[in-house]
C-alpha cells in the first residue's frame, strides 16, 4: 500500500518553487501533501499529487529534475504525542525514519504521516500489525 511521492530538485533562488508549482497546476495536478527540506543553494520539495503520472509528464516536458519514491502514510491521533506513538513502534521495530512529514485531516482527531523509511514494506507491516491505521493513495486523494 506504499504511496507515490514526487521529489522535486528545487535552486534556491527567487520564484523557482513557484515556477514548479506552476507547472503541476498549469498541467491539472493538484497537491495532497507538500514538504519542502531546503539549504543555501537547493531545496527537495516532496509532494503528493492526485494524478502522479500527469505531474511525471509535466515535470518532465518542463525538464525539472525529480524522482518518484515509495512512502508509507500512517494515521496518527491528532493529539500531543500522536506522531511520537507511531514514530515509536518503527523504533521498537529498529525500522529506521529517513524524513517524516504530517498534516491534519480532522482538527482533534486525526492526522496523516508521511513516512520515508529505511524498508517501505517491512514498516507498513509493523505498523498495521500494532493496529497503526494505514492511509492508502485513495484515501489521500479523497480529503
Amino acid at each position: 500500500m506504499a504511496i507515490k511521492q514526487i521529489s522535486v530538485f528545487v535552486e534556491n533562488k527567487k520564484g523557482a518553487l513557484a515556477d514548479v508549482l506552476k507547472c503541476l497546476s498549469d498541467n491539472n495536478v493538484s497537491l495532497r501533501a507538500m514538504s519542502i527540506a531546503d539549504t543555501k543553494d537547493f531545496g527537495i520539495l516532496r509532494v503528493i499529487v492526485d494524478d502522479k503520472d500527469a505531474a511525471a509528464q509535466a515535470l518532465s516536458d518542463a525538464e525539472i529534475v525529480f524522482s518518484i519514491n515509495d512512502v508509507v502514510a500512517a494515521e496518527a491521533a491528532d493529539v500531543p504525542g500522536g506522531l511520537a506513538s507511531v514514530l515509536k513502534v518503527l523504533m521498537d521495530a529498529d525500522i529506521d525514519i529517513e524524513y517524516t512529514y504530517a498534516f491534519v485531516v480532522e482538527n482533534g482527531a486525526r492526522a496523516c504521516a508521511i513516512l520515508r523509511l529505511s524498508d517501505t514494506e517491512l514498516g507498513e507491516k509493523i505498523l498495521s500489525e500494532a493496529g497503526v491505521p494505514m492511509v492508502s493513495e485513495e484515501d489521500i486523494l479523497r480529503i
